[in-house]
C-alpha cells in the first residue's frame, strides 16, 4: 500500500509540473482536480482508510496507465489529434 501511495504523491508532483492546456487538449479532468485526487489517494494509502484504499489504488492507475502516458505524449508532441 505504501508503494502505490507514494506513486500516488508522485504522479500529483508531475501533475502539478505538466502544462494546464495538456489536459484541455487531452479532454480529461483539470490539473488541479487531478492533483487533488492524487494527493487525497495517497494519503488515503499512506493511512490504509477502509474501502478508501481501494479507490484510491484505482485513481492512481487510471493517473498512471491512462492519463499520464496521454498527456506526455501530447506535451511532447507525439500525437496525431
Amino acid at each position: 500500500m505504501a508503494v502505490v501511495g507514494l506513486l500516488g504523491i508522485i504522479g500529483a508532483a508531475l501533475c502539478a509540473a505538466t502544462r494546464e492546456d495538456a489536459f484541455t487538449a487531452a479532454d480529461r479532468q483539470q490539473k488541479w482536480v487531478w492533483v487533488g485526487l492524487l494527493v487525497g489517494s495517497g494519503i488515503a494509502l499512506f493511512l490504509v482508510i477502509p474501502f478508501m484504499y481501494w479507490a484510491g489504488m484505482v485513481i492512481i492507475g487510471i493517473y498512471w496507465f491512462d492519463v499520464r502516458p496521454e498527456l506526455k505524449d501530447i506535451v511532447d508532441g507525439e500525437t496525431t489529434w
